[in-house]
């Protein structure tokens, strides 16, 4: 993952990645858990790199160097910019705005959209992203936001919207809502598109006059009605895009949701899985056509099936190259290859153990 060709999308994605992820109850950060192979954080880069943008950067402070590794690791020209003691969305924000800057590659120089995307939204498109950025380039907004219905809405940011336009006039969160606000069943979905220039101007003047004594970057959404811009706004067909992950049971479902779709694309692509429901497959994992995946089946890492091969059941295969025509029942196997029209013997175990 490189950002060496000529960037054709925002000037800018920050991925918010700074959380301290308590509530996973565990040593490993949160950006860092993993499903479908990849570390959240991975996810969200992907969809990031995707729509061509100037520079990636990651905000980081929480383990910051594990954070900074992984990031750097997948998306080396990504610029890592640390949070520092004042807290909340909106600082984290002027911070990744301050690396750029420091780069040389300041978006509101060259009057250009931001993005700011979480290091925990998984599921999160790159179609989505591109989407609020067509929506929000063609509307000349200050501001974008995509929305998602919530029929329980606790814990979410609520879309206040002006009673004569429709249009989002503010983002009011949990703690700081009143009860009628807190009926409101339309919620943030924390995904953002900024004009720069207003951006950066706008967290100069955001107070900390909230509950939780935060800079908040959804009060930028007010700010941008104050200052006569217009807001838009991207309702989401698929909550799943939208939904983060802040503990181990949220993570296990977001797993399931991923699994299930990538199953489905290789059925739709030629290949048969018998039980999807348990069968698990990472998202670089690629298998031929009219190949048989079996129950209790995992690939994993970046695994290659080759067309007409029985894989399974009962089969794990981690980074392994599997020829045409290979049959392999209740395999284990790692960091190796398998010759086409291989008969593998039950219960065997091949490559590195």
């Amino acid at each position: 993952m490189n950002l060496t060709d000529a960037p054709s999308g925002p000037a800018a994605v920050i991925i918010l990645a700074a959380g301290q992820g308590t509530r996973m109850r565990s040593e490993v950060p949160k950006v860092l858990h993993r499903l479908g192979g990849l570390a959240m954080i991975g996810h969200a880069l992907r969809a990031a790199h995707a729509l061509h943008p100037g520079r990636i950067v990651a905000v980081v402070r929480h383990q910051r160097d594990l954070v900074a590794a992984e990031v750097l690791r997948l998306c080396p020209e990504a610029l890592i910019a640390d949070q520092d003691e004042v807290p909340g969305t909106g600082r984290a924000v002027q911070c990744g705005l301050r690396a750029l800057s420091g780069a040389g590659a300041e978006p509101a120089s060259r009057g250009g959209t931001v993005l700011v995307t979480s290091g925990d939204v998984p599921l999160l498109g790159a179609d989505t992203l591109r989407r609020l950025v067509e929506l929000h380039d063609r509307g000349r907004h200050a501001v974008s936001l995509v929305t998602t219905i919530a029929p329980d809405p606790a814990g979410y940011g609520r879309i206040v919207r002006d009673a004569a336009t429709g249009s989002p006039a503010a983002i009011v969160e949990q703690r700081d809502a009143t009860p009628a606000q807190r009926a409101i069943t339309e919620v943030n979905a924390g995904i953002y598109a900024f004009d720069a220039a207003f951006l950066g101007r706008a967290l100069t003047e955001v107070g900390r006059s909230n509950d939780q004594g935060e800079v908040y970057l959804t009060d930028v959404v007010a700010a941008a009605v104050e200052a006569g811009r217009s807001v838009g706004a991207l309702a989401l067909d698929d909550p799943w895009e939208a939904a983060g992950c802040n503990d181990r049971l949220q993570l296990a479902q977001l797993a399931a949701e991923l699994n299930r779709r990538t199953c489905a694309a290789h059925m739709r692509a030629g290949v048969t899985i018998v039980d999807p429901a348990s069968t698990w497959i990472d998202v670089d994992v690629r298998i031929g056509r009219d190949t048989t995946v079996h129950p209790g089946t995992c690939l994993r890492g970046a695994t290659r099936v080759g067309p007409r091969c029985e894989i399974g059941p009962m089969t794990t295969l981690t980074d392994v190259e599997v020829g045409e025509g290979s049959t392999l029942p209740a395999t284990w196997g790692a960091g190796t290859r398998v010759p086409a029209d291989t008969m593998g013997e039950p219960f065997g175990v091949i490559g590195r153990n």
